[in-house]
């Protein structure tokens, strides 16, 4: 158990160093082709950090275990919402002026409940993966017009603009993206590997490990991105990365997964924790829904939702060893 774990927390430091190098070689490299800082924010740095979730459903499909995947895209998007979300509006209250985020809010929701709809049968095919990787093509194409089509005066913009990398060679940023990619590849390779032998000498299934272990591993890239963009005073940066994240989350992780291993969802999948996606999702929106002219999440609000997801984590983690045992 102990090598285990060790797999598991080496796993973790390079996917979170990888993603690291990864989101920033990317964006070095399209800021040198001359794209658009808010295009580049929208589109290859929230698919970028999803890369920890995508490298892991690969991994985890490819070894037959498409549960430890899509147990980990679930367990992310709540992990996104109700700890990083929460935490974030813990340390300073979030104030969302871009408008183009507000956009975003309807296709993240857009896109759960499409995930739910393919859900509904307790199976995920082949055919509901390339629903779903179609799903992607379509909202990688909408926000590229939605980036084109947002004004240079929204918030969003400047808080890309200081965060991407200038003045990167083409060859550092390709280095660092190889670099990035290779290490997100091996740490999902340990991350995986330890995560089933524990689930094996517990006794758990695959997707409750996916939902709780591996999805609050893949989820802290986007917390450390997320608190340091708060502190700096980037709320939009914060949102936007978590709201790309999700979106991401749903339509290429377990998109890929189903194309690779089609899967028999568990019981609790649909009982449980799909709906507490859900709910989370539709409490973000409520969240950031223009109530007064102003959209803010407050401290309080924050505390809400760390409270549920860890309220959510015990409950899920008490039932299953005491099913266990």
């Amino acid at each position: 158990m102990l090598g285990n774990i060790s797999e598991v927390f080496f796993g973790l430091i390079l996917l979170i160093w990888g993603a690291d190098r990864f989101v920033h070689g990317a964006a070095a490299m399209a800021r040198n082709l001359g794209v658009a800082p808010l295009m580049i924010g929208l589109t290859i740095v929230s698919f970028a950090t999803s890369a920890p979730e995508i490298l892991v459903s690969v991994v985890a499909s490819l070894r037959g275990e498409s549960d430890l995947a899509i147990g980990n895209a679930i367990g992310s998007n709540i992990a996104n919402i109700g700890l990083v979300l929460g935490a974030v509006a813990l340390i300073r209250p979030i104030e969302l002026k871009s408008a183009t985020l507000r956009r975003e809010m309807p296709a993240l929701l857009a896109v759960s409940l499409l995930t739910v709809a393919l859900f509904l049968d307790s199976q995920l095919n082949r055919i509901d993966g390339f629903v779903l990787l179609t799903g992607l093509v379509i909202v990688v194409i909408w926000l590229v017009r939605l980036g084109l089509r947002s004004s240079s005066t929204d918030p969003l913009q400047a808080d890309f603009e200081a965060e991407i990398p200038k003045g990167m060679k083409m060859k550092a940023a390709v280095i660092w993206l190889v670099v990035g990619l290779a290490a997100l590849l091996f740490g999902a390779e340990l991350l995986v590997d330890g995560a089933i032998q524990i689930a094996r000498a517990v006794g758990v299934s695959e997707i409750v490990i996916g939902i709780t272990l591996v999805a609050l591993a893949t989820s802290l890239p986007e917390l450390a991105v997320s608190l340091v963009s708060a502190i700096r005073g980037e709320f939009g940066l914060a949102i936007g990365n978590i709201v790309g994240s999700n979106i991401f989350n749903l339509l290429a992780v377990v998109g890929i997964a189903a194309v690779i291993q089609p899967a028999v969802l568990p019981p609790t999948v649909l009982s449980l924790h799909i709906f507490v996606m859900v709910a989370f999702t539709l409490v973000l929106f409520a969240m950031t829904y223009e109530y007064d002219g102003r959209a803010t999440i407050s401290r309080f609000e924050g505390f809400a939702l760390v409270f549920a997801f860890l309220a959510y984590v015990t409950y899920v983690v008490l039932q299953n060893v005491r099913i266990g045992g």
